[in-house]
């Protein structure tokens, strides 16, 4: 029995030295988090796409404790070179605000196939009380890749039943989440029941079928937020629902709601939902079909995070190209809209997002207007624009340099990225495989 306990132990102390390297190795490639911004920098001669809309051609971009303190031509703006500390030369580069990547599970899961590091989704139907904030992991091993596109904030988001949880925006350099926030809480998330199921898959497409129990979903949720707004209507109660809880940000205006959503007949029953419930706030996230709808989605005040356009057509006898065309629909008929990557390996492909809205350029959409769909439209749609989502004066710091169009895969190079005025590190796991490997090839 002695002999059995002592090989035991041994076994059990292997296997914890084993994970404890792990981690360490894990901890030791993860980039440090940027200490905060001492002194004043300055980006003069670069070309600043402000994200408004607007180009500088030759700018002067100076910023202190985070904050932007000067913009403009460098040909009319006199400077007193001595006040800063840094100054970047940006002759023949790109400056562009942070990339917002919206309705993502970055940080929540880590391996697809490993259950243990999946954490987006919470059991039961009815969740509005989940927050996906404090399951958010800052030290994902993801996160550093798809700063090197740019992709700087985030908003992490609840997945699963019909009423997912609340959503919250975080900046992508932080010791822990409390660090990461820029804004808590921002939003409840529903996911809407669909009136036609699907069988098969892309190369094997199945028969479409339509859903009986539509309505009865549809009653579910509406049963739910009556029961809530009736509940929210008092400011008191001896004994808290958390769930109805959680809704009071609805009803008095302060969280946005997010229903996902995509078919023409479930767009309509969501903006005469919002007419029923006199919501000031509401968001079609995925929004396939909203295209059909734009001027009743614009008269509503209905705003969309547009499904990723980087798939196949939804139905057989659509267009091949509708997806990437879906853009400039939405864009014509004045729809605040902005650009969203959701769909499988969400995570990884988050590092595509400036190549969604470079294909919105590519079919119509112009090329500023195209970078406002995952800048200012996005921190417009997250109640976040006056803070960030572009460059001007007194917003954040969060910007990037970019040796060629921030827009192109092929050109996409970024030099320096600042969050919140704080040089990040831009190395990552994958770029150090690289090295490594073309080291060994290279002999």
């Amino acid at each position: 029995m002695i002999l059995k306990v002592k090989k035991y132990t041994f076994l059990k102390s292997g296997i914890l030295i084993i994970l404890y390297t792990c981690l360490a190795e894990s901890l030791l490639s993860q980039p440090t988090p940027a200490p905060k911004q001492n002194g004043h920098t300055l980006i003069k001669n670069a070309t600043a796409h402000l994200g408004n809309g607007f180009i500088i051609e030759n700018s002067v971009i100076a910023f202190e404790n985070g904050k932007i303190t000067l913009i403009g031509d460098a040909r009319v703006v006199r400077l007193d070179m001595s006040i800063y500390n840094r100054i970047i030369d940006g002759t023949g580069k790109h400056v562009y605000p942070g990339f917002i990547a919206t309705n993502s599970t970055l940080g929540l899961i880590e391996i697809g196939a490993v259950r243990a590091s999946n954490d987006q989704s919470e059991t039961g139907s009815l969740n509005p009380n989940v927050r996906s904030i404090i399951a958010y992991n800052t030290d994902s091993k993801i996160i550093p890749t798809v700063r090197s596109n740019g992709v700087l904030m985030a908003q992490i988001t609840p997945k699963g039943g019909t009423i997912s949880g609340s959503s919250s925006v975080v900046q992508l350099d932080a010791w822990n989440w409390e660090d990461a926030i820029v804004k808590e809480d921002d939003g409840i998330h529903i996911n809407w029941p669909s009136m036609y199921s699907t069988s098969g898959w892309w190369a094997e497409p199945g028969e479409i079928k339509k859903e009986d129990s539509y309505a009865a979903k549809k009653e579910e949720i509406i049963k739910f937020f009556k029961e809530a707004q009736a509940y929210c209507n008092l400011s008191f109660h001896l004994e808290k629902n958390l769930r109805f809880e959680s809704m009071r940000g609805v009803f008095n205006g302060t969280k946005n709601i997010y229903i996902h959503a995509n078919y023409v007949k479930e767009l309509a029953d969501i903006v005469y939902f919002k007419r029923d419930f006199e919501f000031s706030k509401l968001t079609i996230v995925g929004g396939y079909d909203s295209w059909m709808l734009a001027e009743m989605l614009k008269e509503n005040n209905v705003s969309v995070m547009l499904k990723r356009l980087h798939e196949l057509p939804e139905r057989s006898e659509e267009d091949t190209d509708l997806p990437f065309k879906i853009p400039y629909l939405l864009y014509k008929a004045g729809v605040l809209f902005c650009l969203q990557n959701s769909g499988d390996m969400e995570q990884m492909h988050t590092r595509n997002l400036p190549f969604l809205a470079g294909t919105a350029s590519a079919y119509g959409v112009p090329k500023e207007d195209a970078l406002m769909l995952i800048t200012l439209n996005a921190a417009k749609i997250l109640g976040i624009d006056k803070q960030c989502g572009s460059l001007e004066l007194g917003k954040e710091a969060t910007l990037f340099i970019s040796s060629g169009d921030a827009l192109d895969m092929l050109t996409n190079n970024v030099e320096h990225a600042f969050i919140q005025g704080r040089e990040i590190d831009l190395n990552n796991h994958q770029k150090d495989l690289y090295e490594k490997y073309k080291k060994k090839y290279a002999e």
